[in-house]
């Protein structure tokens, strides 16, 4: 993969992630109930965004979600994408992502018993930005 087509995926997975979680973010404060998404069953986004779960320390996942994806928006701009620090802080975030989401995803379905689409829309964009970020930080630099 060149760095310039990782640099754009990790950008559209960001964009992509950091919409959703904008949107879960609006729901968040103002109602659950505005979420596009199935209420009852294994599929229950209301279940999902109001439950225990859905806040660290008192801060909203998503919340925190927003705050992944912008940074990752950041650091992944082409122009820093060949630059060795930059490098290293990617898989680091993008490691602190994705662990963050197995906890997530662990939480969806055995503690709450239900899952949240949208949250699994902005899980799939944090796997996919780990797999990017991962593959090219397996490759030697480039000079």
């Amino acid at each position: 993969m060149r760095t310039r087509t990782a640099s754009f995926l990790v950008l559209g997975f960001a964009g992509a992630g950091l919409a959703a979680s904008v949107y879960l973010t609006i729901a968040h404060y103002t109602s659950p109930r505005l979420l596009a998404c199935g209420s009852s069953g294994l599929v229950n986004c209301e279940r999902v965004t109001t439950s225990q779960q859905s806040t660290v320390l008192g801060i909203p996942v998503a919340l925190l979600g927003c705050v992944f994806f912008a940074t990752m928006l950041a650091i992944s701009i082409p122009s820093l994408w060949g630059r060795p620090r930059f490098r290293w802080i990617r898989l680091l975030a993008a490691s602190v992502g994705m662990a963050f989401v197995l906890w997530l995803v662990y939480a969806e379905i055995v503690v709450i018993g239900a899952i949240c689409l949208w949250c699994t829309f902005v899980h799939v964009c944090t796997f996919g930005i780990f797999v990017v970020v991962l593959f090219e930080a397996s490759r030697p630099p480039q000079r």
